[in-house]
């Protein structure tokens, strides 16, 4: 393959991974832990199960976090009792890198959220200390005298990843083997990685800020499902988060799995350094070609993993496999949760048994009640516009629920493709400028309403009261036929905890809907 100009990435700086003792551990059984020195940046979730398992191995373990609230003070408190030797919660103590027991760190893990230009982290780089993510420990500790070593199929990508996890985990299962979704979704790489029973595949949703701090993992297969623009307020530049983003590919040992649709994503793999003898796999949604797994007459094929390639194809799945709705998006994600389980050898049968049971979720393409011959979906977790896109896609008249925290990007090309679509937009967010002006310059004849917003276009902080005018002013512009889309193409933080949270206050408004005009109404599931 061939990397055409238009999808060359710019080199960028990457992370150490290792000076001195940090080399050797490689097992949970090396005897360099004890008494290791590491600085564990940030108490969530993630951090949490971060320094619980740095504690376990006998590390000297300080952790730092600027929140001090009570949730933190509580994971404070367990952290003490199970061996942390400091945990620090001061908005001060991020600033600068903190000493263990009086003597210079040996080693940084932070969590996600933590970016690069941070203080701590800064400094921790100037003083050539490897920083890790939780992954990277994860996978120095997989491997433990006594316990099975679970093979690892990792996906990363702007969108999807968390349905296509969810997928490999069911196909998994379905072919018997023990299998857990993990990562950046559900359980902690970590918690997993120390489970009593142990697992035969770990399959790991990771994000881009994870695998920015990643340098060892040697996944057996991996995909980047998709690229797009997100994130570039963390990362600097769409450089630096396409480069993070294609770190999935390293050292891989079976299989690359990229998308057909998205030049990016084979540039990706191509300029990865994988283990002899890993092949690049395509995902498509259209007929296949040697060595991809892709669509034909609404079945799931594959012309990858069979040894007649050149001349047959193996159905593996039905589109009615993938529930009532199954959108083009949704059939991709099937490709390539097809390809990543096929790579580690799993049955065809298992991979139609495995979409039938996955778990679809709450807050993705989720149709919460139909009434009047007007659907109303829930796509919160459509938090930029390639997710969007996707979902917009997938009807034809739309009054779409859209904005909230933009994250750096653009709108004007998703406006520009589904303006036709377009019967009203209501929007979001403190402040909906970038899609106001967007949906200027290329929906201007679509109404656009802003609920509560002050004469500014400035949105109020209380996401329920917005979301439940926004839900009243859609009624008031749906027809017979048309979807009210909540799909907000952005990040839900500026007026709610979380994008779970602005689905649930999305589905709570439209049930208060429904019983304030006493309309009968078909309750919806989620929707694939």
């Amino acid at each position: 393959m061939s990397a055409s100009e238009n999808t060359a990435l710019a080199p960028v700086r990457r992370p150490l991974a290792d000076t001195g003792r940090t080399a050797a551990l490689t097992s949970w059984d090396a005897e360099g832990w004890a008494g290791l020195r590491v600085v564990v940046a940030g108490l969530g979730v993630t951090g949490f199960s971060v320094a619980d398992t740095l504690a376990e191995l006998g590390a000297v373990v300080v952790v730092v976090d600027g929140n001090d609230g009570p949730e933190n003070q509580a994971r404070a408190e367990t952290l003490r009792i199970v061996g942390v030797h400091e945990v620090l919660l001061d908005a001060a103590a991020t600033r600068s890198l903190p000493e263990v027991e009086g003597a210079p760190a040996e080693l940084v893990v932070t969590s996600p959220g933590w970016r690069p230009d941070q203080p701590l982290l800064m400094a921790a780089h100037a003083a050539g200390l490897p920083i890790w993510s939780d992954v990277e420990l994860a996978w120095r500790v997989r491997e433990r005298a006594g316990r099975p070593t679970a093979d690892w199929v990792c996906l990363t990508g702007t969108n999807g990843k968390t349905t296509t996890v969810t997928m490999v985990e069911a196909i998994l299962r379905a072919d018997g083997r023990r299998a857990i979704a993990c990562g950046n979704v559900g359980t902690p790489v970590l918690d997993a990685i120390r489970d009593p029973e142990g697992y035969d595949v770990l399959a790991l949703e990771l994000s881009s800020f994870q695998l920015h701090w990643t340098h060892r993992v040697a996944p057996a297969s991996s995909a980047v499902l998709n690229l797009a623009e997100d994130h570039v307020d963390w990362h600097g530049s769409m450089e630096e988060y396409a480069a993070a983003k294609g770190k999935v590919y390293e050292n891989t040992r079976v299989a690359c799995v990229f998308n057909e649709h998205d030049p990016v994503t084979r540039t990706l793999v191509e300029r990865a350094d994988v283990q002899e003898g890993c092949r690049a796999v395509g995902f498509t949604t259209d007929t296949p070609g040697l060595s991809d797994v892709g669509v034909v007459d609404g079945i799931l094929v594959d012309r990858a993993f069979t040894e007649n390639r050149r001349h047959e194809a193996i159905a593996l799945a039905e589109r009615t496999d993938l529930g009532p709705v199954a959108p083009r998006h949704t059939m991709a994600n099937a490709a390539a949760a097809a390809a990543l389980t096929r790579a580690v050898g799993v049955a065809p049968a298992a991979v139609a048994e495995g979409l039938r049971s996955y778990d679809r979720g709450e807050h993705r393409i989720q149709l919460v009640a139909t009434s009047r011959d007007v659907m109303w979906v829930n796509d919160s977790k459509a938090t930029n516009p390639h997710a969007a896109d996707a979902s917009l896609a997938a009807f034809t008249s739309v009054v779409w629920i859209a904005g909230g925290l933009p994250k750096g990007v653009t709108y004007e090309e998703l406006v520009g493709a589904h303006a036709h679509r377009l019967r009203a937009v209501v929007l979001l967010g403190t402040d909906a400028s970038a899609l106001r002006s967007a949906l200027a310059a290329h929906a201007p004849d679509v109404p656009v309403h802003a609920p509560l917003a002050d004469a500014d276009g400035t949105g109020p902080a209380d996401g329920a009261a917005v979301m439940a005018e926004a839900v009243r002013v859609a009624d008031g512009l749906a027809r017979p036929g048309d979807t009210v889309l909540m799909a907000p193409a952005a990040a839900s933080m500026d007026q709610f905890r979380s994008y779970a949270q602005r689905g649930e206050a999305f589905i709570d408004a439209v049930a208060a809907l429904m019983r304030e005009h006493g309309w009968d109404t078909d309750a919806g599931t989620a929707a694939p």
